[in-house]
């Protein structure tokens, strides 16, 4: 007879763990933080663990790429011009908007532009481009949409972006389900990141901070005591967009209202930390003589 039983699989193991009956998630992560600990699952499985119990209640609101920071194409916009977009960007699916940005007139899949263009060549037209006829049906979420139902609906209608409303019926961001994903695997952690959620604003040095782009610009007038104007954007991160006229990228700069704003952390879509330091006004005329 067998002096030693075959092993249990971490999976039976982790189900002997649950039979305490948690009562809430918090007792969840505490059991699954208890088998990490047993080694009966490794680090990244309970970061997948913990993350997919985390998307079960968050909303839309929490995860998506603000109104300000949507790279858009506009309907009237030039064949060429969209390649730009495009290429720049280098994403997949654009929102297309009319006079303004909740004027949606629907997305265009970057693939969908080939067929046009292998037209283009062969016939060597001029021809105008008609962005209405290779454009999609938007898919139109609330705010208020829990993530684990949209990702349920992502993989049932085989969508990949849906475009957000607020109450009123205006358009508040996007989200994508790679952003949803992004909830359970998690990101590449940035060597500035803070982990306090409600610390907006971390002193780092002699006159330096770095700061989430997604700072309320009123928050951070209170901090400063500036005056920046929230009329148009309401966070920090959409008036940095502005003032660059494009989406930045790592380490891009730029200097406006005595703050000189460096770029930290962004990707294709958005823009994540910024470093900010305070700046003479002697500095910044020099800034602007230079730019001109």
């Amino acid at each position: 007879m067998d002096e030693h039983p075959p092993s249990r699989s971490w999976l039976e193991r982790l189900t002997q763990l649950l039979q305490s009956e948690p009562k809430d998630r918090a007792d969840i992560v505490d059991i699954l933080k208890t088998a990490q600990q047993n080694s009966l699952i490794n680090i990244d499985v309970l970061a997948m663990l913990e993350g997919v119990l985390q998307v079960a209640e968050m909303q839309v609101r929490d995860i998506m790429i603000p109104r300000p920071q949507m790279v858009v194409i506009e309907q009237d916009m030039s064949i060429e011009d969209i390649l730009s977009i495009v290429i720049a960007s280098a994403h997949s699916r654009f929102p297309v908007i009319g006079d303004d940005r909740d004027d949606l007139e629907g997305i265009l899949l970057a693939k969908d532009l080939l067929p046009v263009l292998l037209e283009k060549a062969k016939n060597e037209s001029d021809a105008r481009f008609d962005l209405k006829e290779v454009l999609r049906p938007a898919v139109i979420v609330p705010e208020s949409k829990r993530l684990d139902v949209l990702l349920k609906d992502f993989r049932i209608n085989r969508n990949h972006m849906a475009i957000v409303v607020d109450e009123y019926g205006g358009v508040a961001g996007l989200v994508t389900i790679e952003d949803v994903l992004e909830q359970i695997v998690g990101e590449i952690e940035d060597e500035h990141d803070f982990d306090d959620e409600d610390d907006l604003i971390k002193p780092h040095g002699d006159n330096e901070f770095v700061i989430k782009a997604q700072t309320p610009i009123d928050e951070f007038n209170e901090y400063f005591s500036s005056d920046l104007s929230d009329e148009e954007f309401d966070t920090i991160g959409g008036l940095i967009i502005q003032a660059f006229g494009h989406l930045p990228v790592k380490d891009e700069e730029i200097i406006f209202n005595n703050f000189k704003f460096t770029v930290l952390s962004a990707d294709t879509r958005r823009i994540r930390l910024v470093r900010m330091s305070v700046v003479e006004e002697e500095q910044q005329a020099l800034q602007v003589s230079n730019s001109e």
